[in-house]
């Protein structure tokens, strides 16, 4: 079982910045891909950003520009640096992993950390 905890949520005026930390219980180097999906009200879950073990990203086309994921072993954590933030990037964000062990991929979910961007 792998524990994520999501932090570094919170209000900020739109063009602001914020940065986001997802703490993992077992070294990320396991970790096939971490994720950050955010979740507006009334809204489904939407990928943001992903960072896979070798170091390769992809961002969703709203995150582009704007957002950058990375990751830092040593500490076991995955960060979102958010930058130039929108009213429409209020969302909870969700910190995903997965992990794969015996040919089985097993995913994780954070309890995710409330960004709240005022026009």
């Amino acid at each position: 079982q792998v524990q994520l905890v999501e932090s570094g949520g919170g209000l900020v005026q739109a063009g602001g910045s914020l940065r986001l930390s997802c703490a993992a219980s077992i070294s990320i180097v396991d970790l096939v891909i971490m994720e950050w999906y955010r979740q507006a009200p009334g809204k489904e879950r939407d990928l943001v950003a992903t960072i896979r073990s070798g170091g390769s990203t992809n961002y969703a086309d709203s995150a582009k520009g704007r957002f950058t994921i990375s990751r830092d072993n040593a500490k076991n954590t995955v960060y979102l640096q958010m930058n130039n933030l929108k009213p429409e990037d209020t969302a909870v964000y969700y910190c995903k992993a997965d992990q794969m062990f015996l040919g089985r991929k097993f995913t994780y979910w954070g309890q995710g950390t409330q960004v709240t961007v005022s026009p």
